[in-house]
């Protein structure tokens, strides 16, 4: 008998706590959740760890969450995408993604675990 496979999910940002945080409380919750700490970082985990949804920051030192999620749509089409941002600037970057024929949910940080899951789960 086999048990059904977790959902992947990647978690990108920044600052190491948030990170480590949301892939605590997702693995928590059912989830196989694994931390990284800059888009590039994701995109290079794409390959080996195949996540279903990828949860990263916008603003981020380096490669952009925005700019991270192209790349790893790219790679994996199917995989779900929710960027959070606690900057003003986001709005710039999400409107340049949009012109060229990219979509990407977005919620506000802090994100509260709870809405978090909710939209995870939808």
């Amino acid at each position: 008998m086999t048990t059904p496979s977790k959902p992947k999910v990647l978690v990108a940002d920044d600052e190491q706590v948030i990170a480590n945080t949301l892939a605590i409380i997702l693995n928590q919750a059912g989830f196989e959740a694994k931390a990284v700490y800059s888009g590039e970082s994701a995109v290079e985990t794409v390959d080996e760890f195949q996540p279903n949804m990828l949860i990263s920051d916008v603003i981020m030192t380096g490669m952009t969450g925005i700019e991270a999620a192209i790349k790893i749509r790219e790679k994996l089409p199917t995989c779900k995408i929710l960027l959070f941002s606690g900057q003003a600037a986001t709005a710039d970057l999400l409107e340049k993604a949009r012109a060229q024929g990219h979509e990407f949910e977005i919620l506000a940080k802090p994100v509260h675990p709870t809405d978090l899951l909710a939209k995870l789960r939808s």
